[in-house]
């Protein structure tokens, strides 16, 4: 089961990151459901065994490509969020004090929690990008504004993906000019 899933998830952050025109120094928060991922009800069935076979394929690409993750914890920690420190410090974010388990904060945050260098959990961010995967509600994550992405790859195991970037707002009217490379 998890070499498929490895697939899925390898195929899909390679897509998300092309697709968004993520770079380096880049924020994208990931919100996963492991219990969907293994087919589960969101909640019921965290697995830490699917996190880490998960992160063994994405964090290693994004490390190489020098983008940030900002791992969502689940509703019983409020949403927060573990970064790595340097991350936190440079963009000067309020750090609260809770180790995500399992069963509060969930094994997506978990497993960041033991694979990042510095981790540190923080209270909230305005990322570049987003993976939902298995119905997380990261919105509340992304900057403004947020624009859905139309992904080939929107499946991991049992768990449907929602991908989004961010552009920069539009301001002006009618005879603004706007900068087709930042839409």
């Amino acid at each position: 089961m998890y070499e498929n899933i490895k697939t899925q998830t390898l195929n899909t952050f390679t897509e998300l990151v092309e697709k968004a025109k993520l770079k380096s120094g880049d924020l994208l928060v990931i919100g996963c459901s492991t219990s969907v991922v293994t087919g589960s009800i969101i909640g019921t069935a965290s697995s830490l065994e699917c996190a880490e076979e998960m992160y063994s394929v994405f964090y290693p690409y994004l490390k190489e490509k020098g983008i940030f993750i900002a791992a969502q914890c689940c509703e019983h920690l409020e949403r927060a969020l573990v970064v790595e420190e340097e991350y936190a410090k440079k963009h000067n974010l309020e750090i609260v004090n809770v180790i995500p388990v399992p069963k509060a904060g969930g094994s997506n945050a978990t497993t960041a929690y033991e694979v990042f260098d510095s981790p540190v959990v923080v209270d909230g961010v305005k990322a570049n990008a987003g993976i939902d995967i298995g119905g997380t509600l990261i919105g509340m994550h992304i900057k403004r504004v947020a624009v859905p992405l139309k992904m080939e790859n929107n499946k991991i195991g049992g768990a449907s993906v929602i991908c989004a970037r961010s552009r920069p707002r539009f301001v002006g009217g009618e005879r603004a000019v706007y900068d087709k490379n930042l839409m």
